[in-house]
C-alpha cells in the first residue's frame, strides 16, 4: 500500500538546528498530521528517543513513525561495532513497526559542515569495493532483525553521483536496497528518470525532493556548503513552479515496477522564507494527483 509521508526538516533542520528553532514541536505535528494529512513522518531531533513515547506523540496527531536517518561509520569501524552502535535506533524502528532503516555513511561526509559541497570525499574503486562488502554485511544483519537497509545517496557523501550509485548497487546485494532521492540525484549530476529506471527493482523507499536548478548551479559554481545551499533555496517540493524535476515520469516508473512503499517529501528549506504548511500542502496534493494519473494508487 502506497502511503505518503514527510520529514520534519521542512520545519526544523537537523544538520543546522538554528534553522526553524523558533517553530514549536506541537506546530510541526499539527500541521503535518491534522492540517495537511500526511500518513506518517520520519525522524527528527525534536522527537523523543524513547520508542513508545515517540509512537504515542505521533499517534496523537494521526501520524505513524516511518523510519529515520542512521549514520554509519563503516569506513572507520567494524561491522560488529556498527551493529552494537545501532541497537537503540533499531529498537525504535522495531517498536514502531518500521520496515526500513535509512542509512548513509557519514564518517567523512561534509554535508553538515562549512566545507564546500564540492570538496566531498571520494573513494577509489578498491575502497568502494571494501565499503560495499561491509555495508552489505550490515544490511544482512538488519534483514535478520526484520528491517531492510535502504541506502540514502546524499550530497556531500561518498555516494552522490550516478556512477557511485551504480557502483554501490553493483557491489552489494541481496540485502541492501536503495532509498531513491530525486533531488539528491539531480543535484549530484544525475538524470532522475534514468537512475531510477536502472535501479527501481531495488528501490524500497522514495524521497520526493525537488531542486531549484538555478540555486544548485550557484552552489556548485561558488563552492557553497550544503547548508548554505539549503538556506539559499536549493531544495523544494513537488509542484513548485521553480522546481526542476518532473515527478510524473518517476511515479510512473514506480507504478510499472509495482512499488509498494512510502512516498516521502523530504525537502528542507528556510521556513522563514518558505512557509512549511503551504509548501508541504502543495507537495502532497501534487504527489497524490500524479500518483492517481500514473496508476501508482
Amino acid at each position: 500500500m502506497i502511503r505518503f509521508g514527510t520529514n520534519p526538516i521542512a520545519w526544523a533542520n537537523d544538520d543546522d538546528q538554528t534553522i526553524g528553532a523558533d517553530i514549536p514541536t506541537a506546530r510541526i505535528l499539527d500541521e503535518a498530521g491534522r492540517q495537511i494529512g500526511f500518513d506518517g513522518i520520519e525522524n527528527g531531533h525534536r522527537w523523543p528517543d524513547d520508542p513508545e513515547a515517540l509512537r504515542a506523540l505521533l499517534a496523537e496527531n494521526g501520524l505513524v513513525f516511518i523510519s529515520g536517518w542512521y549514520s554509519t561509520n563503516l569506513l572507520v569501524q567494524s561491522v560488529q561495532a556498527e551493529i552494537a552502535a545501532c541497537q537503540p535506533h533499531l529498537a525504535k524502528l522495531k517498536h514502531n513497526g518500521c520496515k526500513v532503516m535509512i542509512v548513509c555513511e557519514t564518517s567523512n561526509a561534509v554535508h553538515g559542515s562549512n566545507a564546500s559541497v564540492n570538496d566531498r570525499p571520494r573513494l577509489t574503486a578498491e575502497q568502494m569495493a571494501a565499503f560495499c562488502t561491509k555495508i552489505e554485511s550490515f544490511a544482512a544483519y538488519l534483514a535478520s532483525q526484520g528491517v531492510t537497509l535502504v541506502y540514502h545517496h546524499h550530497m556531500g557523501t561518498i555516494i552522490e553521483t550516478p556512477d557511485e550509485i551504480d557502483a554501490l548497487m553493483a557491489g552489494t546485494g541481496p540485502h541492501l536496497h536503495l532509498l531513491f532521492d530525486a533531488g539528491h540525484c539531480a543535484f549530484g549530476g544525475g538524470n532522475p528518470e534514468q537512475v531510477l529506471a536502472r535501479h527501481v527493482a531495488r528501490v524500497w523507499h522514495f524521497h520526493a525532493k525537488n531542486i531549484r536548478p538555478a540555486v544548485t548551479a550557484k552552489v556548485r559554481a561558488e563552492g557553497m556548503s550544503f547548508l548554505q545551499g539549503v538556506v539559499a533555496g536549493a531544495f523544494t517540493v513537488p509542484g513548485d513552479q521553480e522546481g526542476g524535476i518532473d515527478f510524473a515520469p518517476l511515479l510512473k516508473i514506480l507504478a510499472d515496477a509495482g512499488y509498494d512503499g512510502w512516498i516521502v517529501i523530504e525537502a528542507e528549506q528556510d521556513p522563514t522564507v518558505r512557509n512549511p504548511l503551504l509548501y508541504q500542502t502543495l507537495g502532497l496534493a501534487t504527489l497524490k494527483r500524479l500518483a492517481k494519473e500514473t496508476g501508482l494508487i
